[in-house]
């Protein structure tokens, strides 16, 4: 890598560092920072990055991103727990992101004409992982009853794992209506995404995990490695399944979900890597994105795309968690409050650009940059709305009371936060 690009990254780390503790109470997001950092750094300004958005640079980056991504997001949930406990989170995922996913095609087929059904799938499932990192204030107040930011952190460690599958089916249909390929071949690929991903997945991430647990008890492995070791099943269990025809990135999933289900102890090391490595990737990511780019899908901007995204970021996240929501006996300003919390990130630039690796489809332009215009906005939006919306909603009367006959404030176990 160019030692004057290693400058500026460097020089944009140290300048944040130095800020990080005093813009932690203000509308001022890590995310947004990274985002303009990339910005002043791209082609158009500063010069310093001159990548193309296909660079292989790009996407190996993208995807050792969505691997660790994946892996440590799923790692974190405790599914005894999220049934026991977290019933908002099990209705937004089960019930809120179909419906999301089911409304997003059904107004991306109203706004792009030329987009064929599975296109219009295809943006749909990219845009409807959220991403709780974009607004930590809300996750991270303790203010803000723990059922509620508890939903809304469970949600987004969950959802860009389970809507993957649906990205890569609709990938795959939305490629062969475009290319005329032969419909035979549908139920091979369904087959190997969501058999033979999830198998090795559940192998490496079971095995794996008993392997380090053990090792770990006689005093074989250091601290320091336990956290490698960790992280090495993500990657090996990504390559595994890629090597026998299976799906990397649910494999990589599927491994961190079943190490986090069956040897709990030793996850530690990972939210470890979360909070401070992992963070500084995921930062790293959004630079790229700032960089790379946000101000060429700004020179393709128009009216359709502008609406659809503003369409994603309320009505098409909103009224599916209205809708999945009736019944669990939530105040309609809590249900706004988790409706609007959806923020659309890192999970959603990293399926948009499988789509321009995986897929050759008539309208790939256009869907890439609409998501790219969605994430800007939910960058900003998210970011300046979370610690005001979150006051505002933590000093309503029923959460000031802390009432336990009010359903929002019912006592659930924490997992670990998205950082």
């Amino acid at each position: 890598m160019d030692t004057q690009i290693l400058l500026f990254i460097s020089l944009c780390i140290l300048l944040f560092a130095f800020i990080s503790k005093r813009i932690q109470t203000t509308f001022i997001t890590p995310p947004m920072i990274f985002v303009l950092f990339g910005v002043l750094l791209s082609s158009s300004v500063l010069g310093v990055f001159e990548l193309d958005p296909e660079s292989t640079v790009i996407h190996t980056i993208a995807e050792i991103t969505l691997v660790l991504v994946l892996f440590t997001d799923a790692s974190r949930i405790d599914l005894k727990l999220l049934k026991k406990d977290h019933s908002i989170p099990i209705r937004l995922l089960a019930k809120g992101l179909p419906l999301t996913i089911i409304l997003g095609t059904l107004v991306a087929m109203a706004i792009f004409e030329t987009f064929s059904i599975w296109e219009c799938a295809v943006l749909a499932a990219i845009l409807a992982p959220t991403d709780a990192a974009l607004g930590q204030a809300v996750v991270s107040s303790p203010k803000i009853p723990v059922r509620i930011r508890q939903a809304l952190n469970v949600e987004s460690g969950l959802n860009d794992g389970i809507a993957l599958p649906v990205v890569m089916i609709t990938i795959f249909l939305a490629s062969i209506s475009s290319e005329a390929q032969s419909h035979n071949n549908w139920i091979k690929f369904v087959a190997s995404q969501l058999i033979l991903g999830p198998a090795v997945g559940i192998f490496v991430g079971y095995f794996g995990g008993r392997i380090i647990s053990v090792l770990s008890g006689k005093g074989w492995i250091t601290h320091s490695f336990q956290d490698l070791s960790s992280l090495g099943l993500a990657i090996f269990s990504f390559s595994l399944a890629e090597q026998i025809g299976g799906n990397g990135f649910i494999s990589a999933f599927c491994a961190g979900l079943t190490l986090g289900n069956s040897t709990r102890h030793i996850c530690t090391c990972l939210y470890e890597f979360a909070e401070d490595e992992g963070q500084l990737l995921t930062l790293f990511s959004f630079m790229l994105f700032g960089s790379v780019l946000i101000i060429p899908a700004l020179h393709h901007i128009n009216t359709d795309i502008i609406i659809y995204s503003l369409l994603s970021l309320t009505l098409i996240r909103m009224l599916p968690v209205m809708i999945s929501l009736i019944g669990k006996k939530l105040k309609f300003s809590t249900v706004l409050f988790l409706g609007w919390f959806g923020p659309r990130g890192l999970a959603s630039i990293l399926f948009g650009l499988l789509v321009l690796e995986e897929s050759h489809l008539v309208n790939e332009e256009t869907i890439f940059n609409t998501m790219i215009i969605t994430v800007f906005l939910s960058v900003f939006a998210h970011g300046i709305t979370a610690n005001p919306l979150s006051n505002i909603y933590s000093n309503l009367d029923f959460i000031k009371s802390k009432n336990k006959t009010h359903h929002e404030n019912t006592d659930v176990s924490e997992m670990p936060i998205k950082f």
